[in-house]
């Protein structure tokens, strides 16, 4: 039997307890594995993944000299969270997006949260993600931040945390509806047998969301790509289907009279609202970069004159700064009155002198990253690097403190996973999908990611991560 060996160690694993007795929520799961023999669970596992395949769901990986698309690799054992942990992830989750709307609205409004002395003007305008352009700005409806896939771990104790907030162009959620299809394929009686809480009507509230954003009765939406040759193009390609709007690339678009146009074979058509999937430096090359041939001129000027909505609004990446992060608890509590319902990791910040000496004296105990660094890269594990690596990056820290920042080494929770014959503990994230349009809404559940090698705390699919489905329970 595949559960027969397997080990916790001395990590917190969400199936198991530190006994070794079965978690409340994973009965019914452990029964059905047990039910079935070794074979047919390889079986279900290749036919998943061979469903996958079908679907071409795929993803590049930057700097990969071949430039192969990859299939991210799928794990058949789901992750299992309860409603009453759902509950608090929920609320904790659409607190941090109300703090932090309301901050990105403040610093580029009248700035009482720098002048009250809650967060340095020097930490604000010097993100690489702050737009002076964006100053005395107000987006249709308020609403800066309208997508958020918001990274939560589980530590060692099994306390949630929030990890990371990505708030310019998060990505990820067609992994998530494709192997929600897959998952109920592959286990149809199992899924028959739990309340699952059903995530399928995710494009239809995202269109919903982008509708509110615009007075019109039947705006006309389009969802503006890079190409084909961006990292994740087919998530692109399926939302656009899905909410039954138009793909469209910067070159599809116009602007005329201070407005935005698509061409289309019967002519020019003015599109009202634009869900964008390109950072802000893309958008405009009269505005941004001058070489950008990605965005749209004149894009920025429409957009300032509220002739077309644009999700995210640009300069919301200023948030997704990690030494910003860093002081969104006490956004909450300064612009709601309450305690953070999901704390954040504990951080140190290199700008601040005390926190730089304790970092480059420990760097060895500690994860460091760059404030604006993604997909894994731009960051260090303090255990598995070598002594040469450690003194580069102490090096580029002291280069650059404000743009680094550091963290403890978190025991993140494990998950049974389905390695080639066996089922090992491996480590995980979560990330939920956060719409803000006339309410909050939270998808129960999100892309668990998954580091599949052994002792890898790295999640990201770009260095060799995987996902599971995330089954929240009603």
């Amino acid at each position: 039997m595949l559960l027969t060996n397997y080990q916790t160690d001395s990590f917190y694993d969400e199936m198991f307890s530190e006994e070794g007795g079965i978690r409340q929520s994973y009965h019914i799961l452990k029964s059905r594995i047990e039910g079935m023999d070794d074979k047919e669970l390889l079986s279900r596992k290749a036919s998943a993944e061979k469903a996958l395949l079908s679907l071409g769901i795929t993803f590049n990986v930057y700097g990969d000299e071949e430039e192969e698309e990859r299939i991210m690799p799928f794990d058949i054992i789901p992750r299992i969270v309860t409603a009453y942990e759902w509950k608090k992830m929920e609320e904790g989750l659409k607190q941090r997006i109300r703090a932090l709307n309301l901050f990105i609205q403040d610093i580029y409004g009248d700035e009482k949260i720098i002048k009250d002395g809650i967060i340095p003007a020097e930490i604000v305008y010097s993100s690489s993600g702050y737009l002076k352009e964006c100053k005395g700005l107000v987006p249709p409806k308020g609403i800066w931040i309208h997508i958020t896939g918001t990274d939560l771990v589980r530590d060692g104790d099994g306390q949630m945390l929030v990890l990371e907030d990505n708030l310019r162009c998060p990505s990820g959620v067609s992994y998530v509806l494709e192997n929600r299809e897959v998952m109920k394929k592959t286990f149809p009686e199992l899924f028959a047998s739990l309340s699952v809480r059903p995530i399928y009507d995710y494009p239809i509230r995202l269109r919903g969301m982008l509708e509110h954003l615009s007075d019109k009765s039947n705006p006309n939406i389009a969802v503006l790509t890079p190409g084909i040759y961006n990292s994740a193009y087919y998530e692109h390609s399926f939302l656009a289907s899905r909410m039954g709007v138009s793909l469209v690339e910067g070159t599809d678009l116009t602007v005329r009279d201070d407005k935005l146009y698509m061409r289309t074979t019967k002519g020019l058509k003015q599109v009202d609202i634009l869900y964008r999937r390109i950072d802000d430096n893309f958008l405009d090359p009269k505005v941004f970069r001058k070489d950008s041939m990605l965005g749209v001129p004149g894009l920025f000027e429409v957009f300032k004159k509220g002739n077309v909505a644009l999700a995210n609004a640009p300069g919301t990446g200023v948030a997704d700064d990690k030494v910003i992060y860093s002081y969104v608890p006490d956004f909450i509590k300064y612009y709601l009155g309450e305690d953070p319902i999901i704390p954040n990791v504990p951080t140190y910040l290199c700008s601040r002198e005390k926190d730089l000496n304790y970092v480059c004296e420990n760097i060895g105990n500690l994860v460091v990253k760059a404030a604006n660094g993604a997909g894994g890269y731009g960051m260090i594990i303090g255990p598995v690097a070598s002594q040469k690596e450690k003194e580069e990056f102490v090096a580029k820290v002291k280069a650059d403190p404000r743009n680094y920042i550091a963290q403890p080494v978190l025991s993140l929770s494990r998950i049974p996973t389905l390695i080639e014959d066996k089922l090992e503990g491996r480590h995980v994230d979560l990330r939920p999908f956060i719409l803000y349009g006339e309410e909050i809404y939270v998808m129960p559940g999100g892309l668990t990611r998954v580091a599949l090698r052994r002792g890898s705390l790295v999640v990201n699919s770009s260095q060799g991560g995987g996902s599971k489905d995330t089954w929240v329970m009603g």
